[in-house]
């Protein structure tokens, strides 16, 4: 700790991702990137970028991608706000929306980056229980009417698990006085998206990855969509830290991605099978495991402790992730992987249980 730190930087705890390590044989499903590459036309569109996508700056307002995500969606442009990855979209959406007098609601058990945002940006807020089966009770949110905002993921991470539309539309009827935010990083894997919500709640704010479904986790590229009134605000608080977020290769790759729909269906349509598959083989080693709509599952055994699973695991080069949180630190988060990948893992699985 430096004598010339701030106040600020002193009492911060940094988010702390999955493991990132380098070593041969390494079956990493533990960040919930994409088993399967990414559409071989973003790939194109980014080998084909001339000397000035990296002599240039890139242009600021990301049009192009814009109108493609705005095309996808049935939404005009100005709804569309971009940045490196949607955890910068959700860095803005804090600091540009979330600075209000009374706190933020969450839930206590979900994506552990929000309550470093509130750190970071000085925001109060109150983490809402899920119940006993780790669901989000949108009533328990109704309660608490004088809020300065309410976020959660749909799937909620890292259980899995969905809250149906017309809970988030009953959410939506109910609380008008503040910013709804729907965290969709993983709403292709099987959930029903809020964005078709968005034009009816000006208060509405849904937020992607391309991280994800579309396997360009290395592009950084994540989005929101909302109300332009929203997404106006959001591009004053861009452009008052970083008028370029979006590199030009970025820029062109997430373009194509968004309009190979055929890859995206086909990717998706694997990892959904794969994971079926890896429930039913948990289910017969004698674990509990979640319903699961995103491309990991959160499950725990009947009888070992999660965290020698995880250990056992990592000596034989297989990475998960091991949450050492309340109510959930006897829980293993695995992202889907190749079908070889999950049948490594079950074989691993079958020797440490034994």
């Amino acid at each position: 700790m430096s004598k010339f730190w701030s106040k600020t930087v002193k009492e911060l705890t940094p988010y702390k991702p999955g493991e990132q390590i380098q070593a041969e044989n390494l079956i990493k499903l533990n960040t919930n990137e994409s088993p399967y590459g990414p559409s071989p036309k973003a790939l194109e569109a980014i080998q084909n970028a001339n000397d000035d996508a990296l002599r240039l700056y890139p242009p600021p307002n990301s049009d192009q991608l814009k109108a493609s995500l705005a095309k996808t969606y049935a939404v005009e442009p100005n709804q569309i706000f971009v940045g490196n990855g949607s955890d910068e979209v959700l860095a803005h959406i804090f600091l540009g929306l979330f600075k209000q007098s009374h706190p933020i609601l969450f839930p206590d058990i979900t994506y552990t980056f929000y309550p470093v945002y509130c750190s970071l940006y000085e925001i109060a807020y109150q983490k809402i229980p899920l119940n006993t089966s780790f669901q989000i009770q949108i009533d328990d949110y109704l309660a608490h009417p004088n809020n300065g905002g309410i976020i959660f993921p749909n799937p909620n991470a890292p259980t899995g698990l969905a809250t149906p539309l017309s809970e988030i539309k009953r959410l939506l009827d109910t609380n008008t006085q503040s910013v709804v935010v729907i965290d969709e990083a993983y709403v292709d894997f099987g959930c029903e998206s809020s964005v078709q919500l968005v034009n009816q709640f000006p208060n509405l704010i849904v937020t992607h990855s391309f991280s994800k479904s579309r396997a360009l986790a290395g592009l950084r590229v994540g989005y929101a969509i909302a109300s332009a009134e929203l997404v106006e605000g959001l591009e004053r608080v861009k452009n008052s830290f970083n008028s370029y977020p979006l590199g030009r290769l970025a820029q062109v790759g997430a373009t194509a991605a968004v309009l190979d729909t055929e890859h995206l269906a086909s990717t998706i349509q694997k990892i959904q099978n794969t994971r079926e598959q890896l429930i039913l083989d948990l289910s017969q080693l004698g674990f509990n495991t979640l319903t699961s709509e995103a491309n990991f599952v959160f499950t725990t055994h009947v009888s070992k402790n999660a965290e020698d699973i995880y250990t056992e695991l990592r000596k034989r080069n297989i990475l998960i992730r091991y949450f050492n949180l309340p109510r959930i630190n006897n829980y293993l988060r695995i992202t889907v992987g190749t079908d070889a990948e999950c049948a490594k893992l079950i074989a691993a699985l079958k020797e440490i249980l034994a």
